[in-house]
């Protein structure tokens, strides 16, 4: 039976489709958490000069927050017997992680947020609802970031193909392996891919046919 023939009636494909359910609760979570920080910020971004120094030295650091540094940090920082009220304050690996990732979805937010209002105050519809499609590409990039997680212990779907990984001895065997986690993953990630430029496309051409529709009066205006 060849490599991938194994793979299939190994339960392997299971495991890493269960997996892989832990990279979206991790994605989405990060993304929650990023809204809920990222908004108000990106409310502050669009005040007056404290207001938009404020958020500028709150956004500017999440910007630059390595999502490593900061989930080793929320791993040492608290330690693992800590309780408050007799409740145990520890974080499990999987919260570690998508809080890790909260600097950059909130700033990521904050961001795309602000051109959002923006374009709402100008009366352009189409163009600050090219906020969603720019957050479900946010929520892909938060999946795919989430497989730093493998390296503090969270079975999500890059520490499966790993483990899976190790159970074969030849190169070539491991490369089947590898190969087989990259699409499953390129499955995902193509279609949320697709799924942006499709969703931006149709808001694109909303925002021109808008467009055309104000300057169609006008011109007949001229000519009259």
């Amino acid at each position: 039976m060849t490599t991938l023939g194994s793979l299939c009636t190994s339960g392997f494909f299971t495991e890493m489709l269960a997996g892989m359910t832990v990279n979206l609760w991790i994605a989405a979570v990060a993304l929650a958490l990023g809204l809920t920080l990222g908004l108000p910020l990106a409310l502050l971004q669009l005040g007056g000069s404290l207001q938009r120094r404020l958020a500028g030295a709150l956004v500017g650091p999440m910007r630059a927050a390595p999502t490593f540094v900061v989930m080793f940090f929320l791993l040492n920082v608290i330690p693992p017997d800590a309780t408050f009220l007799g409740l145990p304050l520890a974080l499990s690996a999987r919260w570690i992680t998508a809080l890790s990732l909260v600097p950059y979805s909130a700033a990521y937010v904050a961001d795309n947020g602000r051109e959002a209002f923006l374009q709402r105050r100008r009366g352009a519809d189409e163009s600050a609802l090219l906020f969603l499609p720019n957050l479900m590409r946010a929520f892909l990039v938060l999946v795919m970031s989430s497989g730093a997680g493998a390296a503090i212990g969270v079975s999500e779907g890059v520490a499966v193909v790993l483990r899976e990984a190790e159970r074969w001895p030849m190169l070539a065997e491991k490369l089947v392996v590898f190969a087989s986690g990259v699409a499953c993953f390129g499955l995902v990630f193509q279609t949320g891919f697709a799924l942006v430029r499709l969703a931006r496309g149709r808001l694109d051409s909303r925002a021109r046919l808008r467009s055309q529709q104000y300057r169609l009066p006008l011109a007949d205006s001229g000519t009259g």
